[in-house]
């Protein structure tokens, strides 16, 4: 599997970019092919499913003026073409209901233009190119990868599950049934939690939850548990299915987060449950190494011999939070060697009772693992605690490879990132990325829930974008709804930083690391460096994803003294709101004039991607 597809005309040319149940469509045409353009239409054909065109929330102000097909909503694409040199499709977030489907997928986009009197004209398939995909959860060489959705603050969320939904129920039990009703939509649609979960946590869910299935299904696998936040209740019934027969070992997070003397917290309820179900062969251990047992984790062993044949782990916490309302991301290594490792700290976190300064001391703490799962992903793994000079070396590793893409020729160097905090501690790495934005060598695109500033888009700038996942209260403008806040909690949750997804030397750092200095001599943490084209694409198109979705949330977060909008209205009031702030498309090519001038940011994105 490549990790990208293109085809070419004299006048189109679309890249696909492969990622995880996801597809990001890139175009370019010669300059003079912009005149009068006025997008791109995009027709999706999932192999033997009903066809249809991505929808554009934007519209023209005068719809009758243009080409339309009345069969087609008024936001179809082929209505109201994107305005845009690139888009990226997730299955689910408007058609195909809440179970999309994963396979095949053929892409065709088509320039859409406009008459003298900019009448836009009907589709010519003439100009029509088209591309073939997998659109499916990422799996290569040993290696799965699965990403919640979250996207609570989202309009695909609203249209699934209406703006007042429930991420869990009110009583607060730790256990409850996820097939209970949760709430209904806009149109009185009637939605269950695992309904809402199986959207929010996407394939991330799939992976966790395929994992315990394994296990549980056969008595000859057992699996050993790092968890911080511990509440997902499917995740907890697995466990205390698997502590009744003697096949789970549990390593759980003491700190006062999860950990009180009147035993009420979350994972302190679970221990509860855990201790009254394990017969023998299951155990539980609490511990928080120096400050947290910050792993997220599962390793899978035979039962006959300790051997681990499989582990997943990322930056994904097993709580309800962690899973549907964080974006986070999982990975599955099914490689013995990779498994083993995880293992061997295990172990030793298990015999020396979670206890900090013995895993300092041990080779685990001091040691970079290599391995190579094939010629297409190769990387290292290094695990904290650490000594403090360890634990600068693991960290100035990432500053000096984030520097290395200032040296790429310009349009080549690229660093894509998503990373929880950037303002709570000190790190090399959270100093590259703060100021990383200023580099106009680098195309820069990150998001972080605490950055020391923000820096948007600025037309005729190529400066980089550097965005929150946690804009104040936002104020959107018609046609679009008002979307939820996240509160006191995290949007980004990821910990991940790609360099040159799309050229030479293609690094992808994830894990649980924080990437803080604090943390990484402090907290049971694993840290993975992924090298290869295909995994780097993947995790680049996250960010991206993430950043374009928060770009625009933050250009419109809620200024002091400004009013809220009416929270809903009618389809009619908000199309004629929209005309009222001129918020609609464009009927010519000036939109597209960015995309060709070097001093723009659009144009530094319009090469690398297409």
């Amino acid at each position: 599997m490549p990790a990208s597809v293109s085809k070419k005309t004299a006048g189109l040319s679309v890249r696909a970019y492969i990622g995880d149940a996801k597809t990001l469509l890139a175009f370019d045409m010669p300059k003079a092919k912009t005149k009068n353009l006025v997008g791109f239409t995009i027709k999706v054909q999932p192999e033997g499913q009903t066809p249809y065109y991505l929808h554009n929330t934007l519209t023209f102000a005068s719809p009758e003026l243009h080409a339309q097909d009345t069969k087609q909503p008024p936001g179809s694409s082929l209505n109201a073409p994107f305005q845009k040199f690139r888009w990226l499709h997730v299955p689910g977030s408007i058609h195909q209901g809440l179970q999309p489907f994963m396979g095949m997928y053929t892409y065709t986009v088509t320039p859409r233009y406009v008459d003298a009197k900019q009448s836009m004209q009907p589709l010519d398939a003439k100009l029509s190119v088209s591309v073939k995909v997998p659109v499916q959860p990422f799996e290569l060489d040993g290696l799965q990868l699965g990403f919640t959705r979250g996207y609570v603050q989202s309009q695909g969320f609203l249209n699934h599950f209406g703006p007042k939904a429930l991420i869990r129920p009110n009583d607060k039990e730790l256990l409850f049934d996820t097939s209970q009703i949760s709430g209904s939509n806009a149109a009185g649609e009637q939605y269950t939690f695992e309904e809402e979960y199986s959207w929010l946590g996407f394939t991330a869910r799939q992976r966790v939850m395929d994992l315990l299935d394994e296990v549980l299904a056969d008595g000859k696998l057992t699996v050993d548990v790092f968890a911080y936040d511990l509440n997902e209740p499917t995740v907890i019934e697995s466990l205390i299915a698997l502590a009744k027969v003697g096949r789970v070992r549990v390593i759980l997070d003491d700190a006062a987060l999860h950990h009180d003397k009147a035993m009420s917290k979350p994972e302190d309820q679970f221990e509860t449950l855990f201790t009254k179900a394990k017969k023998s062969g299951s155990a539980i251990k609490r511990g928080h190494f120096k400050r947290f047992a910050h792993d997220k984790v599962f390793v899978v062993r035979k039962v006959a011999d300790s051997t681990a044949t499989k582990v997943l782990c990322g930056s994904t916490n097993f709580s309800v939070t962690g899973m549907y309302v964080n974006s986070n991301h999982v990975l599955v290594f099914d490689d013995a060697n990779v498994a083993g490792e995880y293992a061997k700290v295990f172990d030793a976190a298990w015999d020396d009772d979670v206890s900090g300064p013995a895993f300092i001391k041990s080779p685990l703490s001091g040691q970079i693992f290599d391995f190579k799962l094939s010629r297409k992903i190769t990387g290292d793994i290094s695990f904290a605690p650490h000594s403090p000079q360890v634990a600068n070396s693991v960290l100035d590793e990432i500053a000096t490879r984030i520097a290395q893409e200032g040296k790429n020729p310009q349009g080549k160097a690229s660093v894509l990132f998503a990373v929880m905090e950037m303002d709570n501690g000190t790190s090399p790495v959270y100093t590259s990325l703060s100021t990383l934005h200023k580099n106009q060598k680098i195309f820069s695109y990150g998001i972080s829930d605490n950055p020391s500033g923000i820096a948007l888009y600025e037309p005729g700038k190529s400066t980089g974008v550097l965005v929150t996942g946690k804009p104040s209260s936002t104020i959107l403008p018609p046609p679009f709804n008002q979307v939820r806040s996240v509160g006191l909690g995290h949007q980004i949750h990821h910990k991940f930083v790609v360099c040159a997804f799309n050229d030479d030397n293609p690094t992808v750092y994830c894990g649980s690391s924080n990437l803080a200095l604090g943390g990484e001599q402090a907290n049971g943490d694993n840290l993975i460096c992924l090298r290869g084209e295909e995994v780097a694409t993947v995790f680049a198109l996250e960010a991206i994803a993430l950043v374009d979705h928060f770009l625009f949330l933050d250009r419109y977060a809620k200024k002091k003294g400004q009013k809220e909008p009416l929270k809903s209205a009618a389809p009619a009031a908000k199309d004629a709101a929209a005309k009222a702030v001129k918020w609609s498309l464009r009927t010519t090519g000036e939109w597209a004039e960015a995309y060709f001038d070097s001093s723009d940011l659009k144009f530094v994105d319009r090469q690398l991607f297409a």
